[in-house]
């Protein structure tokens, strides 16, 4: 199993469950085959792929924002992919600016750290929204000049562009490539609308070894919270024409709470409401909220001294921040 914190921000967040999933590289390297021009994809040498450390996404854009960067050879020659997850509910058309941006700050740190000649940086967004990303991905596109001015200008302005993945102009379902990664992608789409009963009896379709139990619970975990209409029992029921996949999800959910990972979520209802829920269980959420939110992390101690009222207030207050943010509530 991973990293119990890699849990709590898949239960907790879009941007928690791709950097959970995204991270790995071999779940990386699965996802740039499927999306990144065939040429380059030939040329790349995959067991050099590696994940570097920190994020370029400014603290007042990481609510919209969430990156990944990695390293990997193309024809004997450093190459940086710079993958940015766009969770926002709608496309911005200063997208390619913004991208700019972040290669620039890239480029910069390398050249501190290493000098020259600079690694080539390939930028791809993956946009999840619900609408059609309808914008151009050209940075030179940003400008209006008058065909008697364009050749002049031109010249002197970047030439840059990045790849974008729109989740609403692929479907998952009836793509080809690898059970993980179309599992991932799908379970994206769907959370999205908040339909993922459909995810999971689509799921069921695959035989349980396609999924191993690390994978199962960041999708568990991040279904439950994406979707409070959804439960442990629904679940396991969408998967009951796949009874090997059923056990795998059931014995997953059990381990988690067990561990305490999903804070109570898996016995039962993820819903929002508070009535007759363990103070355990609120004081987890509450936890998880507060972190999910960028807020001071209260201890354990300082919410078992409220009293039950106050808590079920606090809890309905992150709730209803987090609703308004994420969800468009």
């Amino acid at each position: 199993m991973e990293n119990p914190e890699s849990y709590d921000a898949a239960a907790q967040s879009h941007d928690g469950f791709f950097k959970a999933v995204f991270s790995k590289p071999e779940r990386a390297a699965e996802f740039f085959k499927a999306h990144l021009p065939p040429a380059i994809v030939a040329r790349i040498e995959w067991p050099t792929l590696a994940l570097l450390p920190g994020s370029f996404v400014k603290s007042n854009l990481q609510q919209l924002h969430t990156d990944l960067l990695f390293s990997v050879r193309i024809g004997g020659i450093e190459t940086l992919l710079y993958l940015l997850f766009e969770h926002q509910s709608r496309p911005r058309k200063i997208m390619p600016l913004r991208m700019l941006g972040y290669v620039v700050e890239i480029l910069n740190e390398r050249y501190k750290a290493c000098g020259l000649p600079l690694p080539p940086v390939i930028p791809l967004v993956f946009y999840q929204g619900p609408t059609e990303w309808k914008f151009s991905t050209v940075f030179e596109d940003l400008f209006a000049l008058p065909d008697d001015l364009g050749e002049m200008l031109l010249p002197f302005l970047p030439r840059f562009q990045h790849a974008l993945l729109d989740l609403t102009q692929i479907d998952p379902a009836n793509a080809d490539g690898e059970p993980r990664l179309r599992a991932v992608l799908q379970l994206m789409k769907l959370a999205r609308g908040r339909d993922l009963l459909k995810f999971f009896h689509w799921l069921a379709r695959f035989p349980a070894h396609e999924f191993p139990d690390d994978l199962l619970s960041l999708m568990l975990l991040y279904a439950l919270y994406s979707d409070s209409d959804l439960d442990a029992e629904k679940i396991y029921h969408s998967l009951a024409n796949n009874p090997q996949l059923e056990k795998a999800t059931m014995s997953v959910a059990e381990k988690l709470k067990a561990e305490g990972r999903v804070e109570g979520r898996v016995e039962g209802k993820a819903e929002g409401r508070v009535e007759g829920r363990d103070e355990g269980v609120l004081i987890g959420e509450v936890r998880q909220l507060e972190n999910f939110l960028g807020l001071s992390k209260s201890s354990r101690q300082s919410l078992e001294a409220l009293s039950a009222n106050a808590l079920r207030a606090r809890h309905e207050e992150l709730q209803n921040q987090f609703e308004r943010r994420f969800k468009g509530k």
